[in-house]
């Protein structure tokens, strides 16, 4: 008959378990950069487009077309990042990208000319583009195969516990004006560059690989993954963009909503998705991904609906944005579920920087056509605006599930994930063409 001390240490490493979802020590130090990344970032994005134009005199189609070189250079950098990750690991791609963001941001704090802001717009959407794929390979590296879609949820809290911070603190400094507004750029370059500072303190140096044959010509030839990237962009456009951009200035201008209420509209998107999105991925496991991410698609779509209607709910036109804000955050939690698990499994491993950065190629397309064109056509007609990007949602959904037939068998479904079984932590820590995943 065994002792109490025989049952507690077991039942305390259940519970430990659960917590941990299965993450090594390593990867959970990441997501405290992880979170350090998307706070300044949550408290400067819904307000880059006023600041440029309210702050920095620029008419409202050129402060859309500096948000939009933000993301449209991004588009650029991208691809030029997946050999970087390959050749050298996701640790130093990811590092190097936050310093270009920090130097981009503190440039648009000192902005006062289009000229100036085109330039650091510039150096920070390089950053951008290749910090999503490194970071997403990083996190692919450090994690086994059967917890990805959890690593990826834990990141997608964190991510989003930072910007719904950042969100709802952004919107009560940019009440005090320009001088708020410069504040809100400075932190954000602040916090990229403590978020370099967790990648070079926590992550260990891998070893050099060398490449191997194949590169972007064997990215194209698949078309499975092609569809995939081409469809998430779509998605990435309506349900990532239009909410920190479109939304804020048409709320402010066609509303009359006041800033601290538009970054509570971040917030309650991103309070959705810490709340959401680790169940959503636990019960994504052993269900078909492309399903999951057909009903982000349509969630998204509803959400443009609720925007489309609020001119006409008068004094619930706000409460009509909070309820589209949730929505797209419940929509975002399904896509995510599936969506960079789904990229790792159809990646071969030396070439998972690459996938990745056709994948993050495929986030900036989307995110750059949404203040680039969205602040166009928002100028000409927000009834057209929103219900053009609920139509591109529900085309998205359906391309989706089409999708389906061209996935290999093995690729289908999330895996069942056992955390309480865990393999021996990678020696390769950020090395994804080494990683053992």
């Amino acid at each position: 008959m065994g002792s109490v001390h025989d049952v507690v240490p077991a039942r305390g490493g259940r519970i430990a378990a659960r917590l941990g979802q299965g993450l090594t020590r390593e990867l959970w130090l990441v997501q405290i950069g992880v979170f350090l990344n998307a706070l300044g970032w949550g408290a400067v994005l819904p307000f880059e487009v006023i600041y440029l134009h309210d702050g920095r005199g620029l008419s409202l189609g050129t402060a859309g077309l500096v948000v939009g070189t933000l993301t449209g250079v991004a588009v650029i950098a991208a691809p030029l990042t997946g050999p970087l990750i390959d050749r050298f690991g996701a640790r130093a791609a990811a590092a190097g990208a936050g310093i270009a963001l920090a130097a981009g941001y503190a440039g648009l704090a000192l902005a006062h000319s289009a000229a100036v802001a085109f330039a650091a717009a510039a150096v920070g959407g390089a950053g951008n583009g290749g910090l999503l794929p490194a970071q997403s390979a990083l996190i692919a590296a450090l994690a086994a195969r059967d917890v990805r879609h959890r690593a990826t949820a834990v990141s997608r809290v964190c991510t989003n516990v930072g910007f719904g911070a950042g969100g709802a603190a952004g919107g009560l400094v940019a009440g005090y004006g320009l001088p708020g507004l410069v504040a809100l750029l400075l932190l954000n370059a602040v916090t990229y560059l403590g978020y370099v500072g967790v990648l070079i303190l926590v992550v260990r140096k891998p070893p050099r690989t060398e490449p191997l044959g194949g590169g972007y010509r064997r990215v194209l030839r698949d078309g499975a993954f092609v569809h995939l990237a081409a469809t998430n962009a779509v998605i990435i456009a309506v349900g990532w963009g239009v909410l920190p951009w479109v939304i804020p200035p048409y709320a402010r201008g066609g509303l009359g909503i006041g800033a601290p209420l538009i970054g509570l509209l971040l917030f309650a998107n991103a309070a959705t998705v810490v709340v959401a999105q680790v169940p959503i991925a636990k019960a994504a496991e052993g269900r078909r991904r492309v399903v999951m991410m057909a009903a982000g698609a349509g969630a998204i779509a509803t959400a443009c609906l609720f925007v489309l209607a609020a001119p006409a709910l008068g004094k619930l036109s706000y409460l009509s944005l909070v309820v589209a804000s949730i929505v797209i955050g419940a929509g975002e939690c399904f896509h995510t579920a599936a969506l960079m698990p789904l990229v790792a499994d159809l990646a071969p491993v030396h070439l998972r920087g690459r996938y990745m950065a056709t994948m993050g190629l495929s986030w900036w397309t989307g995110l750059a056509l949404a203040p680039t064109a969205g602040t166009q056509l928002l100028s000409a007609s927000a009834t057209l605006t929103f219900a053009i990007c609920a139509a591109a949602a529900g085309a998205a959904a359906v391309s989706m599930l089409a999708l389906d037939g061209r996935l290999p068998e093995a690729a289908r479904l999330t895996p069942r994930s056992c955390p309480a079984v865990r393999p021996p932590a990678s020696p390769v820590g950020a090395a994804p063409g080494a990683s053992n995943g």
